[in-house]
């Protein structure tokens, strides 16, 4: 098969849903079957096919183009390094899991009882990975140039114009959120879910050393939050939007010109005029009623029926307090997916929007 037909056949499977929806996929069967996916058989094949793609992909023009570009070398490191030690973590915890299970007690027990003085055994190694991260970027800065471009013109806006690397995140919320959600209320619950995590995870029996069994609720929502919803979103804009912030596949040149119809809608929109037939309502109360019902069950239904089901371990060890702050955050995080997956299917721009006060939802 040719190679420009394989690189066609890429592009025209490469989607944000496709791309989301596999992620999605490979990171369940990651926690589903934590002991067959971190095994050296099942990692090793996959850890090759990921440098034989980036390979296969470096003999594109286009695509060594972007990931060469100076600001973007940082983001391919970044994903071969966090990808490294998130299962290097995981297999720590899975062999733990394997050695409590036969009542040998987890690793990290046996080696605290080897006791070795901070001077100089660890302050030496702590020096040469110092030294050895300073000749490192020393190399990096005579051999990478910085991305400086030319001085600001206010009558010139780039395209695509981009947010820095660790807020590209956001940038791509931005296209399924109104800019005070996706911009002030998620980085402000982001914030708040991670200083909370020492106030609702504070098991003691758990901490010292790696365990996914016994902490499985808190390390998949960790991934999933870090993983599928920054990291991906990171990488998606990073090297898959581009001018006029549209879709791109990863061979695919980026074309100025390229027109991509918007047929985004309102719920209310979709639910009176599409499926019923009628007209808006002019009283914006009644018009946003469905999608205010929506969201109103989304936060106060929801908690309740998984305090009965999913989660009723969790209601039990927790008290009412710390349940509802962590069940509120999960929800935050889950409705980012959910608005996701709205776009895509229905075009579902917003569940709720009143213009007249410039209030979407």
């Amino acid at each position: 098969m040719p190679i420009s037909i394989i690189k066609e056949t890429i592009n025209s499977v490469s989607s944000p849903v496709s791309i989301f929806t596999a992620a999605i996929v490979l990171f369940a069967l990651f926690i589903s079957f934590p002991r067959t996916m971190t095994a050296p058989k099942v990692m090793i094949p996959l850890s090759l096919a990921a440098l034989g793609f980036f390979g296969f992909g470096l003999t594109d023009e286009h695509f060594r183009k972007i990931v060469s570009t100076p600001d973007n070398v940082p983001i391919v490191a970044m994903l071969f390094i966090f990808s490294y030690f998130t299962w290097y973590a995981m297999r720590k915890a899975v062999i733990n899991d394997m050695r409590i299970e036969k009542g040998e007690g987890p690793i990290e027990k046996t080696e605290s009882e080897e006791k070795v003085l901070v001077f100089p055994y660890l302050i030496f190694i702590e020096f040469v990975v110092a030294l050895a991260y300073a000749i490192m970027l020393m190399l990096w800065a005579l051999f990478l140039k910085a991305p400086l471009e030319q001085p600001a013109n206010p009558t010139i806006s780039p395209n695509p114009s981009k947010a820095p690397w660790y807020f590209l995140g956001l940038q791509e919320m931005l296209v399924y959120f109104d800019p005070w959600i996706a911009g002030v209320l998620l980085p402000t619950f982001i914030i708040i879910g991670l200083c909370a995590i020492p106030y609702i995870d504070n098991d003691p029996s758990t901490s010292g050393y790696y365990s996914f069994k016994k902490r499985r609720g808190p390390i998949t929502a960790y991934l999933f939050g870090f993983w599928i919803l920054w990291i991906l979103l990171v990488i998606m804009g990073t090297f898959l939007r581009g001018p006029n912030w549209n879709f791109f596949g990863p061979f695919e040149a980026w074309d100025v010109h390229k027109v991509v119809p918007l047929l985004n809608v309102n719920l209310s929109e979709l639910i009176y005029i599409k499926w019923l037939g009628w007209g808006l309502p002019h009283n914006m109360i009644l018009r946003e009623l469905p999608g205010i019902a929506l969201i109103g069950a989304y936060f106060l239904i929801t908690p309740a029926i998984l305090a009965k089901t999913l989660l009723k371990n969790t209601y039990k060890k927790l008290d009412p307090i710390r349940y509802s702050i962590l069940i509120m955050l999960l929800l935050m995080m889950a409705a980012l997916p959910i608005k996701m997956y709205l776009r895509w299917a229905f075009n579902l721009k917003y569940l709720v929007a009143f213009p007249e006060f410039f209030f979407n939802m």
